[in-house]
């Protein structure tokens, strides 16, 4: 009896001894772990290694795990690919250069989102968001000020100072 416990320690050490590699038998793939998700058709390159430090950094294997993503101050102008990651729920992408946002109106989970401090123009693809509850807009100098009733009445809506008298 003691003997297959020990062997079956020793199984067990193995098997975790080895979680990080490809175990094959006669060439065929037995057991592979698993691997991080790859950052594919995101046109800036600085938001592509801000998504891939992200992945890394919360061992994400799967899209739909990527929920919260902070790229502030990344030098990012193109937001073209980040449509993917429609899980994305928690979105900072402050102070960046941002003008077009034509990419978010498909990351329809977004519910806060962080644009301040950007070249945006344009607040109207925004508009699509229906389950945004916190946008923040603040430090785009150049805001077409957006119509009040563009987002919905609970929003926590933070506008340039030049819109003080727009915010819905």
């Amino acid at each position: 009896m003691a003997f297959h416990r020990i062997l079956g320690l020793i199984i067990s050490l193995f098997v975790v001894g080895c979680s990080n590699y490809d175990i094959t038998v006669n060439d065929t793939l037995i057991y592979g772990p698993s691997r991080l998700l790859s950052v594919q058709a995101v046109s800036d390159e600085a938001l592509a290694a801000c998504l891939r430090q992200h992945i890394e950094d919360a061992n994400l294997t799967r899209v739909e795990q990527v929920t919260a993503v902070n790229c502030s101050n990344a030098g990012i102008g193109s937001l073209d690919g980040l449509a993917q990651f429609n899980a994305i729920d928690t979105l900072k992408l402050s102070g960046n250069a941002l003008r077009n946002l034509v990419e978010l109106e498909r990351l329809t989970a977004l519910t806060r989102l962080w644009l301040d401090d950007n070249q945006v123009i344009d607040a109207v693809p925004l508009a699509q968001l229906k389950q945004l509850t916190e946008l923040d807009l603040s430090g785009n100098t150049k805001l077409q000020c957006p119509d009040k009733g563009l987002f919905a009445k609970d929003i926590t809506l933070r506008l340039p100072s030049h819109c003080a008298g727009s915010t819905p």
